[in-house]
């Protein structure tokens, strides 16, 4: 696993803050425990994310300081806590909904496309919410726990989708989401929880923009275009091709999905003139394809080879580790897809 780069903080003064170390899941409590104490109308709703702290305990800690009328636990319903969510935004209030595993947003998903995602067009209706949850595989959790359906609510006009990828990001779009006023989805990849960690500031605020993607290394011979944990994959791939063949590789982040960040992919095919463009769903459907096609209507011209993809294969994944492994992209199957593009 690569780790991403620290960044300095400064504290108001311009001098050098105080740095702690902290985990992705961290950052993203963190995030939220700022904007709850920033903001009174933030509250959280989902299954077991009072008392127990949520499954993955990213809000642990968080009931006993802002009490149960801020931080309340449901029973399993996820159209419920959409639904009492929205309302809630609605009347003025600043939700974040949690769905205990993001595979089972799905049981909410005609509340969230047909009414959650229409009603700042519908009836002027602002729904400043944030449905969070644990997304993607590598943790061998079966079909049922480990997947990436971010491409269903891509469709759907409405939305904001972010898959932050580092601990400064998830804390940063976090924060940005909740005080966003339209409805934002938010994947957290469970495999990045505690494996990825990152130096972040004591004394500055940590904000990332939301729809604003980041060039993760810098290269010349071909681009890479991913987020989430298939970042981390990326980063290993690229440096792998520099140490093996010689080969430049840029990095781009995505870190937002909706809006997409057209000017930073533009960019960075203009720069290298080859793209590998890498995600963890399915590959049929999935985001790769819309990316391929804005890039085709964009900057064809700049391309010096077909744009290719690298994505899980079309099944439910296993839960056994040798299947998973198989179905899933790794870090492998990026370095040959790279080299083939190189020696086109």
């Amino acid at each position: 696993m690569v780790y991403w780069r620290t960044r300095p903080g400064l504290s108001s003064s311009g001098t050098e803050g105080s740095m702690a170390e902290v985990t992705y899941l961290e950052a993203i409590r963190q995030g939220i425990e700022e904007e709850m104490a920033r903001d009174e109308r933030v509250f959280l709703i989902g299954e077991d994310v009072g008392a127990y702290g949520g499954a993955f305990k990213v809000t642990e800690g968080l009931q006993k300081r802002f009490g149960e009328d801020r931080v309340i636990d449901t029973p399993i319903a996820e159209t419920a806590i959409v639904g009492a969510a929205a309302g809630a935004a609605h009347m003025g209030l600043r939700p974040v909904a949690e769905m205990q595993f993001i595979d089972f947003m799905s049981c909410a998903y005609s509340f969230l496309t047909n009414y959650v995602a229409t009603a700042r067009y519908r009836a002027n209706l602002k729904t400043p919410m944030v449905v969070r949850g644990p997304s993607g595989g590598y943790v061998r959790g079966g079909p049922f726990h480990s997947q990436n359906p971010e491409a269903a609510y891509l469709h759907t006009p409405g939305f904001k989708i972010v898959c932050p990828a580092t601990a400064r990001d998830a804390k940063g779009l976090i924060k940005s989401a909740i005080r966003d006023d339209d409805p934002v989805l938010y994947f957290e990849h469970k495999y990045l929880y505690r494996r990825i960690k990152e130096q972040l500031p004591d004394d500055e605020e940590v904000l990332t923009p939301i729809g604003k993607a980041h060039v993760a290394r810098e290269g010349k011979h071909l681009s890479i275009i991913t987020y989430s944990a298939m970042l981390h994959k990326s980063l290993e791939a690229a440096a792998q091709l520099e140490q093996d063949d010689g080969l430049s590789i840029e990095v781009v982040d995505l870190r937002t999905l909706l809006p997409m960040d057209d000017a930073a992919i533009i960019a960075t095919v203009k720069k290298t003139n080859r793209v590998l463009v890498v995600h963890e769903d399915t590959r049929t459907g999935g985001i790769a394809g819309e990316i391929m096609a804005r890039i085709n209507e964009s900057c064809f011209e700049w391309l010096d080879a077909p744009v290719k993809r690298v994505a899980a294969h079309d099944v439910p994944l296993p839960y056994a580790p040798s299947l998973e492994d198989f179905v899933l992209p790794q870090t492998a199957d990026i370095v040959a897809a790279c080299r083939w593009l190189a020696q086109y």
